[in-house]
């Protein structure tokens, strides 16, 4: 049996940039601490990953009392040739459209 046979793939569609910007999006005033803890990453890997969205222009900050609160940019493309020319809102969109509890339609 081949070493890729016997333990699982770990890769995902989601990379971890586009994760922290979805719990963003859920929530602005998140800590980085339940970011990181519902992505499963390190908070100091989640404050380089805003810090990256902070420079790129898909969010700004604002500090409110001891915490911030986060503001997206929703119409900053995504970064990729293939897909430039496309506002991360669809991203966004999806997921938490998919976030909605569901109605019961008769």
């Amino acid at each position: 049996m081949s070493a890729s046979q016997e333990r699982p793939s770990t890769w995902t569609f989601l990379t971890h940039h586009a994760r922290v910007l979805l719990e963003i999006a859920r929530d602005p005033e998140a800590r980085l601490r339940d970011i990181a803890a519902t992505i499963g990453i390190t908070e100091r890997a989640v404050q380089g990953i805003v810090s990256d969205l902070h420079d790129a222009g898909y969010l700004s900050r604002e500090r409110v009392g001891r915490r911030n609160h986060y503001s997206l940019n929703l119409d900053q493309a995504f970064r990729y040739p293939t897909e430039a020319n496309l506002p991360v809102r669809l991203l966004i969109d999806m997921f938490t459209t998919h976030d909605l509890p569901r109605q019961n339609t008769p």
